[in-house]
C-alpha cells in the first residue's frame, strides 16, 4: 500500500496550493485524510473525507481548505486557499481501510512566507 503526496512548495501569505495524494489500488471504501506536522510538535488532523464523501475540517482551516477525492484516479486532494504562515508544515495523507488498518504517505512540505 503506497500513498504519494505532492504539490507542496513555497507560497506567499494569501496564496493557494493544491496538494494531491495518489494511492496504490482502489480507495473506494477507504476513509482518507490529511494531517500536518511542524518539527517538534505532534501531527495534527487537517481534514478527512469518508468513503461516502462526508468531510470534516479542523477549525483552523474551515472555510479555507477543501478536501476532495477522485476514486477513479485513487487520488485525494487538498485545496488550500488564503494560506497563512501558521499553515507552514509538512503535510501527510492517510488512508484507513474498512478493517481499520491505517497507512501513511511520505509528507510534502508547505511553506507560507513572504
Amino acid at each position: 500500500v503506497q500513498l504519494q503526496a505532492s504539490g507542496g512548495g513555497l507560497v506567499q501569505p494569501g496564496g493557494s496550493l493544491r496538494l494531491s495524494c495518489a494511492a496504490s489500488g482502489s480507495i473506494f471504501s477507504n476513509h482518507m485524510g490529511w494531517y500536518r506536522q511542524v518539527p517538534g510538535k505532534k501531527r495534527d488532523l487537517v481534514a478527512t473525507i469518508s468513503s461516502g464523501g462526508d468531510t470534516y475540517y479542523a477549525d483552523s482551516v474551515k472555510g479555507r481548505f477543501t478536501i476532495s477525492r477522485d476514486n477513479a484516479k485513487s487520488t485525494v486532494y487538498l485545496q488550500m486557499n488564503s494560506l497563512k504562515p501558521d499553515d507552514t508544515a509538512v503535510y501527510y495523507c492517510s488512508r484507513r481501510t474498512p478493517a481499520g488498518f491505517e497507512y501513511w504517505g511520505q509528507g510534502t512540505e508547505v511553506t507560507v512566507s513572504s
